[in-house]
């Protein structure tokens, strides 16, 4: 889309006609780490499961209810 050795248009002309930002040619995503998307699937389901949840709440399952699930030993 945008040539940045252009001859005749600069950068800047031609991020205004494409009505894009400059600052979005430069921008290099992060990757998300295996954590983050892990909390972000069970965010998800969870959503799903009971959308009515806040913040708080949703907190609180990933905290309180999700850790101890973890953290319970397995019955033999």
């Amino acid at each position: 889309m945008v040539e940045k050795e252009h001859q005749i248009l600069s950068i800047s002309r031609q991020c205004h006609l494409l009505s894009i930002h400059r600052s979005g040619l430069y921008y290099q995503p992060k990757k998300t780490t295996k954590l983050n998307r892990v909390l972000l699937r069970l965010i998800d389901e969870q959503y799903l499961n009971k959308p009515y949840y806040g913040v708080y709440r949703m907190w609180e399952w990933l905290v309180k209810d999700k850790s101890k699930k973890q953290q319970a030993p397995e019955a033999a």
